[in-house]
């Protein structure tokens, strides 16, 4: 299924015409995979993806199979797209791969270069397997180095790594014990460069020119999470930083300035895919999959909450200045997420997991909009743990509902658990806890990186530990038990 997205035809910037892309790698073969990245797919499909700076000659072709010396099952040209947009660097290679086993690994070479390298992929947990597994999840992770989160910050930016600190990318790279990376919102903040520039932290270039900057922090940014997602899937959902250029409009600018191809979260359609088919999703912005014992689900807290309710990043909506979506019809998320809860088999998947980008229950600002949309449903069909981002710190929250702490605790409580986890870090550093916590509240920190680390132990015992990216140790560690039969 083809995902239909617009401006797929045009063709990327000349590089040699922008100076401002420096710290872009630009590799010799035009046709050299960069940017890898991959995707379940269900348990036996994987989406396979990667860029090149020039438009393959045909469709887009992998070589794969059970070795790195037998690659010879090769992908079929109907499952495969190339996608661009005005002011991309780059095309987007995305091919699909169906009839894998579960749980199992394969290697695979992408066609058309003469780049050597083999790359691996392991296939998703069949669900009902109930074997101990770990994720790792991410929230607000941009661009870390000369143009991103370094050891200085421009004006009005706070919390600068240390010299020689280990960042968040490093730390997971060195913590690999996780069987995919779950991002839900703000990749990369291509859309700081004008915040940034306006800070004396990047040369000023004109708004005209900006977007060259735009998109060389955005491939900057994929660059480095290459080691990690070229090894091992990188499940993704949309923030507010995705929807367009200018950073909800900064300093009186607003999304005028952005030219065709960075506005309506364009770049974050055309650089992912999803398993939104299999589950019946619409593109990177909502869908779900299972993994051994455990029923994900990815939705959107920026557009399209239903219920007549206007999303934070649509027209109108709370983050002003961000004029992006609606994309789907009326209320069909909202459909689409109580469908979605209703067909969970809690005997093969006994844990529900939900991610969405802004969080409700925090001590700070809320997203009272998508409170009023998602609470209730969550609750409803006995969700376990939803996970936000959004606000830059960690906070870990007692199970709740309507404002009503559970009693039990994370002693089988019956409401879901909530936890905020933006801390893993971009130029801007991190935000500022209340200086009273809310009575919510279980466990807070707003001055270190870290990301979080979740191990499903079995079908009644799941761990959560806040990692802190700079030395690995654990800051906050806590077991949610619920009574039940494994």
């Amino acid at each position: 299924m083809k995902h239909q997205l617009l401006l797929m035809s045009f063709v990327p910037l000349i590089l040699a015409d922008l100076p401002s892309i420096s710290h872009v790698r630009v590799p010799k073969d035009p046709f050299e995979p960069v940017q890898i990245r991959q995707a379940y797919a269900g348990s036996t499909g994987m989406h396979l993806s990667w860029n090149t700076f020039k438009k393959l000659p045909a469709a887009p072709t992998v070589h794969y199979g059970l070795t790195t010396t037998s690659l010879t099952s090769v992908s079929l040209p109907q499952n495969a797209e190339s996608v661009t947009y005005p002011t991309s660097l780059t095309y987007n290679n995305h091919v699909h791969i169906k009839y894998l086993k579960p749980n199992t690994k394969y290697f695979w070479k992408p066609a058309f270069s003469n780049a050597t390298s083999i790359f691996s992929f392991t296939t998703a947990r069949e669900a009902g397997d109930h074997t101990l597994f770990t994720i790792a999840v991410v929230v607000d992770l941009g661009l870390i180095g000369p143009q991103g989160l370094s050891t200085t910050v421009g004006a009005g930016a706070s919390n600068p790594l240390k010299p020689g600190e280990i960042n968040t990318i490093q730390s997971l790279q060195k913590h690999e014990s996780w069987d995919f990376l779950w991002h839900p919102g703000d990749i990369g903040y291509a859309d700081y460069w004008l915040k940034e520039e306006l800070q004396g932290y990047l040369p000023k270039t004109s708004i005209a020119d900006g977007f060259h900057v735009y998109e060389s922090l955005l491939n900057q940014f994929y660059d480095e999470m290459t080691p990690l997602t070229s090894r091992k899937p990188y499940m993704v959902g949309p923030g507010n930083h995705e929807a367009n250029c200018d950073n909800g409009g900064l300093h009186g600018y607003d999304v005028k300035i952005c030219v065709p191809g960075q506005t309506n979260f364009t770049g974050f359609r055309n650089h992912f895919r999803m398993p939104s088919y299999e589950s019946g999703g619409l593109e990177n912005f909502w869908y779900s999959f299972n993994h051994g014992m455990v029923h994900f689900i990815q939705f959107d807290t920026e557009t399209d909450l239903g219920h007549g309710i206007i999303g934070p990043d649509q027209p109108g909506g709370s983050d002003a200045g961000e004029d992006s979506g609606p994309f789907g019809l009326v209320d069909q998320q909202i459909n689409w997420l109580i469908n979605d809860l209703k067909k969970v088999d809690r005997k093969k998947t006994p844990w529900v997991v939900a991610a969405g980008h802004r969080p409700w229950y925090v001590s700070g600002a809320i997203c009272a909009e998508c409170q009023k949309a998602f609470e209730s449903i969550l609750n409803q069909y006995s969700v376990d743990l939803v996970f936000t981002g959004h606000f830059h710190i960690y906070e870990r929250i007692a199970p709740i509902f309507n404002g009503k702490i559970d009693p039990n605790e994370l002693n089988n409580p019956k409401f879901p658990w909530y936890i905020t986890n933006g801390a893993a870090g971009h130029y801007d550093g991190l935000d500022n806890l209340h200086t009273k916590l809310a009575p919510f509240s279980r466990a807070a920190f707003d001055r270190h990186y870290g990301w979080s680390r979740l191990v499903f132990h079995n079908c009644s015992h799941l761990t959560h530990e806040f990692v802190k990216s700079a030395d690995g140790s654990v800051l906050d560690r806590a077991t949610l038990f619920k009574d039940r039969k494994c």
